[in-house]
């Protein structure tokens, strides 16, 4: 499938890379140094959108006819704020706190990108957390080191089978990427 196209993965995300593996289609990594810095008044998935695409502008003038540039870009809404990748173990700390006893949308953006247009998809899933003690919270970050992901954690790791007790909407999405809205789009290629 897609074999007419060359697949062009921006993401240095093992779980990003390992689903494109997952799906059987061949791609190519390159990856570029992008600030991600983006306007104070964006919301939601405004954010992310935003910074999918701006990662796609990297490569403007760099692809080839038959390449589709895929970027993306994942972040944990909760009371209307924005929790991105922690700064360090303190903040991971704060933000898991934050997350404890709560529900909040995980919201991933995937920008694809050809030589003749660049559209922007984005799924939104719904997690909520129990309570988390603080114990729990510092066994979590000393023994799996959350600190490259959206909102501190992983919910494919040990603090999302002991404290997630419930999620609506794509579990992938909350892994990293939205993997059925993204086949669904590289496959239309087909058409």
């Amino acid at each position: 499938m897609l074999k007419d196209y060359k697949i062009i993965l921006a993401s240095g995300s093992p779980r990003r890379q390992q689903f494109f593996k997952d799906f059987d289609l061949q791609f190519e990594i390159r990856l570029k140094e992008i600030e991600e810095i983006y306007p104070d008044n964006l919301k939601a998935e405004e954010i992310t959108n935003y910074l999918a695409e701006l990662k796609a502008k990297a490569f403007e003038g760099e692809l080839a006819d038959n390449e589709i540039l895929i970027t993306s870009d994942t972040l944990v809404w909760l009371n209307d704020k924005a929790l991105g990748k922690p700064k360090d173990y303190d903040d991971a700390f704060q933000i898991l706190k934050s997350l404890s006893n709560q529900t909040h949308e995980v919201i991933t953006s995937v920008c694809f990108k050809t030589t003749t247009k660049t559209e922007t998809i984005f799924e939104t899933t719904k997690v909520s957390f129990r309570e988390l003690s603080d114990d729990s919270i510092r066994y979590y970050l000393d023994n799996y080191k959350p600190f490259d992901k959206a909102g501190a954690y992983g919910i494919q790791e040990w603090i999302g089978l002991i404290g997630i007790h419930k999620i609506e909407g794509s579990y992938t999405n909350v892994v990293g990427l939205p993997t059925e809205k993204v086949y669904t789009y590289l496959t239309s290629y087909l058409d």
